[in-house]
């Protein structure tokens, strides 16, 4: 007779879990010194690195010790050199970089409707502040506009691939929400005949012209300061972005969102929605699913929908079947549907 011994049980995942804000703020703080930067050019060394971020060499070994615990560094024969994933990624001088994200993702609005999550479960809803996202805050929104660029690279990529311009016929953009505009700016620089109008608050936009014009196609940006509520959109567009904008929202909203982005657009036009989107089990895959979390804690009534409830939802809009676009390596994806 063979027994099955129970497995065992430790208390690391409640203990890692409870003290990840540590992990949290040691690697903001490897970011805001240029730590990584610095190891990259060659302050390999404490003493090296110390004289280079202008910071104590006990601090910055210690700091540096525990980036290599949390696997963005490696050490060997006291040494430190960069992963290939914090080369790419944390260095300052990769393309790729995307440190900025940081100062948005620990300010401080997110970080106090976080630590009061338990009373927006009891509530169903941000228990703090402004969380319908429909009236300007300016200083928030142009953080996250001025932060969250990097993040948008393999998507605003891939959503210059779904938009083609044929011949010498100029196709028309309609960027809702654009924020830092990188989604309809990297559509204009990829796509030679592309016009494109961002529509966002008019503090938003200011960031959103000053990343055309790095781009070199401030001729074919132009914007459309004010709401996605109720700003005059104008008609006839060949695509609609709207990227990063639904989850902010319940059903009922977006469909009114949805119906009025359906009229600006043509005949045969198409809505291109850059969203994280659970599998229907609500908890599969663990980024996606987790999103939920982030717009209960932040919004009013705002979730991370499966493709079912977004089909649904353009459906009811008047659009036809959507279409769901994978991207590689990246937690959110491209939905696509036709007028």
């Amino acid at each position: 007779m063979s027994s099955t011994a129970a497995p065992k049980v430790t208390p690391e995942r409640v203990m890692s879990t409870i003290t990840a804000y540590q992990q949290t703020y040691a690697l903001k703080a490897a970011i805001e010194l240029d730590l990584f930067t610095a190891i990259g050019e060659g302050a390999n060394e404490p003493a090296l690195l110390a004289k280079r971020v202008q910071a104590a060499e006990r601090g910055v070994r210690i700091l540096a010790d525990d980036m290599t615990v949390q696997g963005f560094l490696r050490k060997e024969n006291g040494k430190y050199q960069l992963t290939p994933e914090s080369a790419v990624f944390l260095d300052r001088r990769s393309p790729a970089c995307m440190g900025s994200i940081v100062n948005f993702l620990t300010n401080d609005t997110i970080i106090r409707n976080f630590k009061g999550l338990a009373a927006s479960v009891r509530k169903g809803g941000t228990a703090f502040g402004q969380g319908d996202n429909a009236e300007p805050m300016d200083e928030f929104w142009v953080n996250f506009a001025r932060s969250m660029a990097p993040m948008t690279g393999p998507a605003a990529t891939a959503l210059s691939r779904i938009i083609h311009a044929s011949g010498e016929k100029p196709i028309r953009v309609l960027d809702i929400a654009a924020g830092h505009g990188m989604y309809g700016v990297t559509v204009a620089k990829n796509n030679s005949q592309a016009h494109v109008t961002a529509v966002d608050w008019p503090a938003v936009l200011e960031v959103a012209k000053q990343n055309a014009q790095a781009a070199g196609v401030t001729d074919r940006y132009q914007t459309r300061p004010g709401s996605a509520f109720d700003t005059d959109l104008g008609e006839g567009y060949d695509y609609v972005l709207v990227t990063n904008f639904l989850h902010h929202f319940d059903i009922a909203t977006n469909e009114k969102l949805l119906k009025r982005f359906y009229a600006a657009l043509k005949p045969g036009g198409k809505a291109l929605t850059v969203e994280f989107v659970p599998n229907a089990d609500r908890v599969s895959p663990p980024m996606a699913a987790s999103f939920s979390l982030v717009m209960l804690a932040n919004t009013d009534a705002g979730d991370a929908y499966t493709f079912e409830e977004y089909d649904n939802l353009f459906r009811a809009a008047g659009f036809k079947q959507c279409k769901l676009h994978s991207l590689a390596e990246m937690p959110q994806q491209i939905l696509e549907a036709e007028k």
